[in-house]
């Protein structure tokens, strides 16, 4: 008698394709509005470009109709191209603010962790300060000592967002620190220097570029309240912050909707941005994947 065991396909665990199927769905459910969101911010603004002192008074607070989809603001312009422009503000800001918070986070957790010793306590002790200090505060010091502009807030939050991924990568780089290969090339007369810039660094950028992904959602949000407060983007650009901030008046009289679309601008895509990081993150290292915060 045969095994007919033996003569069945191999099938992967039912846990493990229920786990792929999920996490496909959560990439598409995910991926699709972060590159609608990019695509639109990409290529609105070449067709459709926006006068950023146009007022008509005349089309003051249309509700959405086939003309204006999200209807038009307390002076008249078309909410839907000014959340696409204010989109684009945020995004680049986001997405800059991220990157310099990420290389100088990168560059001081890497020379606390490969350095060690009283170089790697005083580092820490220093960053420790600085989180003492609350970012959104921080970040409006920042800010206020400069001409209103898209840099000075792009200043402001990367300069305000580099401390966790400084503690990452030194958590990072001290662990690696142990392995067997860092010992070796340590005891063939490489110096600190070298063994960062060959084995240390490589190693981290994964987290690096994992904990710049996630900060691009926290950073939009940084921007988008400096802009509700006022400071940083000028008041006649189209800012989400500031949109919300001008239609507060007109949550009062019963129109909704300048309040918000600029709203879900804001929501949507940083909820993407940060479900694309979490599959990254699960990829990276499935077993941490319940620390995933924003």
């Amino acid at each position: 008698m045969t095994d007919t065991h033996t003569d069945l396909p191999w099938r992967e665990p039912a846990a493990t394709a229920r786990r792929r199927g999920t996490r496909t769905v959560r990439v598409w459910s995910a991926g699709v509005p972060a590159a609608a969101a990019g695509a639109a911010a990409l290529l609105v603004p070449l067709f459709a470009p926006l006068d950023q002192q146009a007022v008509d008074l005349t089309a003051k607070l249309l509700a959405p109709s086939a003309d204006h989809p999200f209807g038009t603001d307390e002076v008249g312009r078309d909410i839907l191209l000014r959340s696409v422009h204010g989109l684009r503000v945020s995004l680049l800001v986001g997405i800059t603010a991220a990157l310099v918070a990420s290389v100088l986070g990168l560059l001081v957790g890497a020379a606390a962790g490969a350095l060690g010793g009283r170089t790697d306590r005083l580092v820490m002790r220093a960053v420790d300060t600085f989180t003492a200090v609350p970012h959104l505060l921080m970040g409006i010091f920042i800010v206020a000592m400069f001409r209103p502009g898209i840099w000075p807030v792009i200043a402001s939050v990367g300069l305000t967002h580099w401390v966790s991924t400084a503690r990452i990568v030194r958590a990072e780089v001290l662990s690696l620190r142990s392995r067997p290969y860092i010992d070796a090339a340590i005891s063939g007369g490489a110096s600190r220097l070298r063994v960062a810039r060959r084995h240390l660094v490589p190693a981290v950028l994964p987290q690096a570029g994992l904990a710049a992904v996630l900060m691009v959602p926290h950073a939009i949000w940084h921007e988008s309240a400096l802009s509700f407060l006022g400071l940083g983007i000028p008041a006649h650009q189209a800012s989400l912050g500031t949109m919300i901030n001008g239609a507060r008046g007109s949550l009062l009289t019963g129109e909704w909707w300048p309040t918000l679309f600029p709203g879900l601008f804001i929501i949507v895509p940083t909820l993407a941005i940060a479900g694309l990081a979490g599959v990254w993150r699960e990829r990276i290292n499935p077993r941490r994947r319940s620390e995933l915060v924003l």
